[in-house]
């Protein structure tokens, strides 16, 4: 079953059960995919892989929002929107602990020869593919920052 199918599925369990929270958080995912399928000079249909990229974004942007409504002073709607981000997140793979995504940056510096601020393009070409959506791009860029001393 790929992960498109497996949220519908989930979809209409939600609904079943009357969970509100869900069923409305797994229809914005949905739409989110249907929109970027047919995106674009051609529909496609999107591979597990892309609907995790699609996926990912949502969930940051739940994050961005809830946020922003706690700096408001909107405790309520923060609330809400860090409860979709979790109902998201049982969809994604397993985020990288610092000591593991710092072990990968680690690495990469040492295979690309790397050091100073100039030669951070060489070092995040290699950790991204490795990191795949289990890591923000903010965090790998911070610690290969970090890491080449910037």
């Amino acid at each position: 079953m790929s992960l498109k199918e497996q949220l519908q599925s989930d979809l209409t369990t939600a609904m079943k059960a009357r969970d509100e929270l869900r069923a409305s958080t797994l229809r914005m995912a949905l739409t989110a995919i249907t929109t970027e399928e047919v995106a674009g000079k051609k529909a496609r249909q999107l591979t597990d892989d892309d609907v995790v990229k699609v996926l990912t974004r949502e969930a940051k942007k739940r994050r961005e929002a809830a946020e922003a409504f706690s700096g408001a002073g909107r405790e309520e709607l923060a609330t809400r929107e860090r409860a979709e981000g979790e109902v998201l997140a049982t969809y994604l793979p397993a985020q990288l602990g610092d000591d593991e995504l710092a072990q990968l940056v680690r690495a990469a510096v040492e295979e690309s020869g790397a050091s100073g601020p100039q030669a951070m393009g060489q070092v995040m070409k290699i950790v991204q593919p490795q990191v795949a959506g289990r890591a923000e791009g903010g965090r790998i860029a911070a610690e290969v920052r970090r890491q080449l001393g910037m």
